[in-house]
């Protein structure tokens, strides 16, 4: 028993490379609203704990009410906790010199409608106290990432709601943050533009940046996140890796060649004798949406919090 306490305890060192790697923490994060009278209204986030780690992307899911967008303005400073703790950078989320570090697209982007693309960047690199020429760099890269180097002098006023959307990703990033926020960053793209917003977000990754990341398209989610929450009435109803939480693991799937009719019936013991090739043998996999519809539909019938498995 010694022996295999001492080679599952990790080491001194190991300890805080681990707690180094945490971007986010939220510890028994709680959230009510109450009205003018200082009454309970909404009791919006429950006990809240998970971790986002650095280099990741975090998918934060939940219907309407779930206290997804409470998560987020918690994590920001624009809400303070009614108990509990938001750590973002192992700092108090209230301490305003983390923002320096984060970039935030929100689910409405409000731009100023009379300025051109490059102007808006431009002025939101000022509020960094950015030097010109970096500026000036900074802005045409990101302008050539987001897809709009042709409309660049074109006022705001005249873009679709796509095209908005991408000038707010671009201004979310104008300060090379390490930890960006994007809530619901696929909406009023078409499908070639969602389909690169993504490819965006992971190369943000790729990049060694943090994502947390709030949709209600889930499939959008189950394209890009490496790990998800999903929250219901303020509950953590579920935490773990996109794959693990897909794999319906009731079922065994088997793809194998070169079998014949009479190998099928006794898959396992056939395939060595009748010389076919096993290709896998696996857990298939659910969808994002089966999956998010059965926990909500389950804490429905049944309210409480459900231990989430995150592994």
């Amino acid at each position: 028993m010694s022996e295999s306490m001492t080679a599952d305890a990790p080491s001194e060192g190991q300890e805080e490379t681990s707690a180094s790697d945490v971007v986010v923490e939220t510890r028994n994060l709680s959230k009510v609203y109450r009205d003018f009278w200082g009454r309970q209204k909404v009791n919006a986030l429950k006990a809240l704990d998970l971790e986002v780690k650095q280099g990741e992307i975090f998918g934060l899911l939940g219907p309407n009410g779930s206290g997804k967008s409470t998560t987020i303005k918690l994590l920001l400073g624009l809400l303070f906790p009614t108990s509990g703790q938001a750590l973002v950078f192992n700092k108090d989320a209230s301490d305003v010199s983390k923002n320096e570090r984060i970039g935030y697209l929100p689910e409405e982007s409000y731009l100023y409608k009379f300025l051109n693309a490059s102007e808006t960047l431009d002025f939101y690199g000022r509020l960094f106290d950015m030097p010109a020429d970096v500026r000036r760099d900074r802005v045409n890269e990101l302008i050539s990432m987001v897809g709009l180097e042709g409309a660049r002098r074109r006022q705001l006023k005249e873009y679709s709601k796509g095209m908005t959307r991408r000038v707010g990703l671009a201004q979310a990033l104008i300060n090379d943050p390490e930890l960006i926020l994007l809530d619901e960053p696929t909406t009023g793209l078409d499908p070639i533009g969602t389909r690169e917003m993504k490819d965006l977000i992971i190369k943000l990754r790729e990049q060694g940046k943090t994502v947390l990341m709030c949709s209600h398209l889930l499939a959008d989610v189950q394209d890009v996140c490496d790990r998800i929450a999903i929250l219901h009435r303020g509950e953590l109803k579920e935490l773990g890796r996109v794959d693990s939480l897909l794999k319906v693991r009731e079922v065994t799937q088997l793809q194998a060649q070169g079998l014949s009719k009479e190998a099928e019936e006794e898959i396992r013991a056939i395939v060595a004798k009748d010389g076919g090739e096993l290709l896998s043998m696996e857990n298939p996999t659910t969808t994002l949406e089966e999956l998010f519809l059965n926990i909500v539909t389950d804490s429905e019938a049944r309210p409480g919090r459900r231990a989430p498995s995150d592994d």
